[in-house]
């Protein structure tokens, strides 16, 4: 997933790309503290400095970091080189062409059209959450994966779930129960508070449309085309085996990032 950093400020975050949508849909649910104190409506008589986001997406591919085969045996060499240049390099390239036709600006962050999906087209909002959906999971994956998360982001998961096993049960039932196709997710609620849930389709819990919201730290893809060769009707397995390629460095960088702001 590209990274970037910019800067933002209060009055002109709020008249840019909030307004109401935001407001009600979202409320402080954001990028950091930097959109936490710009969208939770703040009634301070002055401008302030709402900070940097150091948390975002592009509107283009970005290569993977690693080899088709080398999430194997958990994932297969064909799912993945399909999945990547098939499934996720056309969800980019149909967001590119909404982005043209809606006038959207990409250069800016593609999670400000996420946060008012309700904004824009149905087109925007499949291609533009399955872009960021497949951005994000090919980079919390890894072939040195697997394990258990560190520092303070295993201590948030003790504190949130009562362990680490725990957790580890709730995200698969969310995953394995999302009927139909979708996503499983690890999220920084309003509150910053960890939560598991699950979107369906490429709906994600950034989008100001979803039941389920918060700024996503872990997701995993469920549709078939994501498991189907290799685990056939076996979400489950797929899902359990999902644990050995997490990269916890990373999703332990996006929330250290987040509490951080």
């Amino acid at each position: 997933m590209k990274k970037s950093t910019f800067d933002v400020s209060r009055r002109k975050f709020l008249g840019h790309s909030t307004k109401a949508t935001l407001a009600v849909g979202i409320g402080s649910s954001v990028l950091g503290s930097a959109f936490l104190s710009a969208c939770a409506g703040e009634k301070s008589g002055g401008e302030t400095d709402a900070g940097k986001i150091l948390l975002s997406t592009g509107f283009e591919q970005t290569p993977l970091a690693y080899a088709y085969d080398a999430l194997e045996p958990h994932i297969d060499a064909m799912t993945m080189e399909i999945h990547y240049t098939k499934h996720a390099a056309a969800y980019a390239k149909n967001m590119a062409e909404a982005a043209a036709e809606e006038g959207v600006d990409v250069s800016r962050p593609l999670e400000e059209v996420l946060m008012n999906i309700s904004k824009y087209s149905t087109k925007m909002r499949n291609n533009g959450g399955g872009h960021y959906n497949h951005e994000l999971f090919w980079k919390t994956m890894s072939p040195n994966g697997g394990g258990q998360p560190g520092g303070d982001l295993a201590q948030a998961i003790t504190g949130a779930f009562g362990s680490f096993e725990e957790f580890q049960k709730q995200f698969e039932d969310a995953a394995k129960g999302r009927f139909g196709s979708g996503w499983g997710w690890l999220v920084l609620d309003k509150n910053n508070l960890l939560k598991i849930g699950s979107t369906p389709n490429q709906d994600n819990p950034l989008m100001d449309i979803s039941e389920f919201q918060g700024i996503p730290l872990l997701g995993i893809d469920v549709w078939e085309h994501a498991y189907y060769l290799h685990y056939q009707n076996r979400r489950p397995d797929y899902v359990s085996a999902f644990w050995n390629v997490v990269n916890w460095t990373e999703v332990e960088k996006r929330y250290d990032t987040l509490m951080k702001g």
